[in-house]
């Protein structure tokens, strides 16, 4: 899988650029605020239909203007593809793929795939569980069209019942629609559960693996799914899931009520990462930290390639310079396989140790070196 070509149009800081790019290893280098992540956002949001940055698209479109339009063109499954999203103009967001209109953002996802890795994300253990949920969510979106298709009916679903909750107490009435809600809930969250039991258990395999490459076998890494505590077992039936998931939301009834928030349902899931059989969160140092998000990172980009048998696009944004000399090496030893695209601000270490393109950008606009 490579991203061949990207075409940007009022996107962010971009008034009209068309950039091809090359098929192992991209160099994007420039000051801050440049539109070097604008860049990768664009990558992104042709894999998924969305910023990871910001949860309106009329944020993403350049100042004084209407829209913006974006366009990639995809090599993957030994076939080409061009993927072009066009948005805003008052008009509803429009996403076509060799030029038939897709039935959903999450069409974006049979096409291309994204791993994107920010500083950010070497606090990942250390976040709270939304940052973990984020994580998995955004891996098995672009890998299972089914959990896509259920995390946004769950949501929205939550979002419903979050305002009736709100509401019931000037209107009592409300309150008799919360069971129809609950079953709603409880059947998609069990999907839900389905998928993030086993995606957490293959990335457990693989990042242990990773994480003893990086800790010289010192420490031993171990991820456990955790969800809602009458669920026995997150691999079991579906039917039974519901039952459990029912269940807990019967016992935590009047509390939501009294408390006006959804307190009982898979939108609290999380996945507690242990070193040695301790609790990363609670007792890593800063450097285990940011070892256990690499393995994380590189461990989701292992699954993908072993589920659709090609190497997503890895996104490095500004990582590496927050890495000490040993882990950068690591995660440049990693890399070899598959497209991969790392910013940076100055890019003379990375030009004598990567081959590929280098590129420069200001004020919004990228040339190559």
């Amino acid at each position: 899988m490579r991203l061949d070509r990207i075409a940007l149009e009022n996107f962010r800081n971009y008034a009209s650029q068309e950039i091809v790019f090359d098929p192992t290893c991209n160099v994007i280098c420039g000051e801050n605020a440049q539109g070097k992540t604008n860049l990768l956002e664009a990558m992104v949001f042709l894999s998924v239909g969305k910023s990871l940055r910001t949860r309106f698209d009329r944020e993403l479109i350049r100042f004084d203007q209407e829209g913006f339009h974006l366009e990639g063109t995809v090599y993957t499954r030994n076939r080409e593809y061009v993927s072009r999203i066009d948005a805003g103009f008052g008009k509803k967001k429009r996403i076509t793929i060799n030029q038939v209109p897709a039935k959903a953002a999450t069409d974006l996802s049979a096409v291309l795939n994204t791993v994107f890795f920010c500083p950010e994300d070497l606090q990942l253990i250390k976040e709270g569980a939304a940052a973990r949920r984020r994580f998995i969510d955004a891996s098995l979106c672009q890998l299972r069209p089914r959990y896509a298709a259920a995390l946004a009916e769950y949501q929205r679903l939550h979002e419903h019942k979050t305002r009736i909750l709100r509401d019931c107490a000037d209107r009592p009435d409300l309150i008799a629609t919360l069971p129809d809600f609950n079953l709603r809930m409880a059947e998609t969250g069990a999907v839900l559960i389905h998928y993030r039991a086993r995606f957490v258990k293959l990335l457990s395999v693989c990042a242990a693996t990773a994480h003893s490459e990086c800790s010289g076998g010192r420490e031993h890494l171990e991820i456990q799914y955790k969800t809602v505590r009458t669920v026995s077992d997150p691999f079991g039936d579906h039917k039974l899931l519901v039952v459990q998931l029912l269940e807990h939301q019967r016992e935590h009834h009047y509390a939501e009520i009294s408390g006006r928030q959804c307190l009982s349902g898979p939108h609290k899931d999380d996945m507690e990462v242990l070193l040695d059989g301790l609790s990363a969160r609670s007792y890593a140092s800063q450097g285990q930290t940011r070892t256990a998000a690499l393995a994380l990172k590189l461990a989701a980009r292992e699954i993908h390639k072993e589920i659709t048998g090609e190497y997503p696009i890895l996104l490095l944004d500004d990582v590496l310079s927050e890495l000490d000399p040993k882990r950068q090496e690591y995660v440049l030893n990693r890399i070899g396989s598959g497209q991969v695209f790392i910013t940076c601000c100055e890019e003379d270490r990375l030009h004598s140790l990567l081959k590929g393109n280098v590129y420069r950008v200001k004020n919004g606009t990228t040339v190559l070196q």
